[in-house]
């Protein structure tokens, strides 16, 4: 089983850059996919990109793609979440998780651990 932990949120201003970081536990990180979502309270869940197992394809939601990068250093055991250019819109909860499969038709769906989450706030 793996165990996911968040870190890197914080209060930021519109424009600002952050780094997510999402260490896991557990065997064998490089066998899991590994994802990025989102969530406001009384909102669904959003998904934000996800990385193959290599790290050699990786895939984003549009209203991320050129201002967010997702990267892994699976000798790290830690997966990352480059987030430029903020916006206000980006403020909620943002967690990582990890899975077998990327379904980009439910890419949630592919994921079975997740971690508690870090809150990203962008003031404008």
């Amino acid at each position: 089983q793996v165990q996911l932990v968040e870190s890197g949120g914080g209060l930021v201003q519109s424009g600002d850059s952050l780094r997510l970081s999402c260490a896991a536990s557990g065997p064998r990180f490089d066998n899991y996919v590994m994802g990025w979502f989102r969530q406001a309270p009384g909102k669904e869940r959003e998904f934000v990109a996800a990385i193959s197992r290599t790290g050699r394809s990786t895939y984003y939601a549009d209203s991320v793609k050129g201002r967010f990068t997702i990267s892994r250093d699976n000798a790290k055991n830690t997966m990352y979440l480059q987030m430029n250019a903020l916006e206000p819109e980006d403020t909620t909860t943002y967690y990582c998780a990890a899975g077998h499969d990327i379904w980009p038709n439910d890419y949630a769906s592919g994921m079975s651990y997740w971690g508690k989450g870090t809150q990203v706030t962008v003031s404008s």
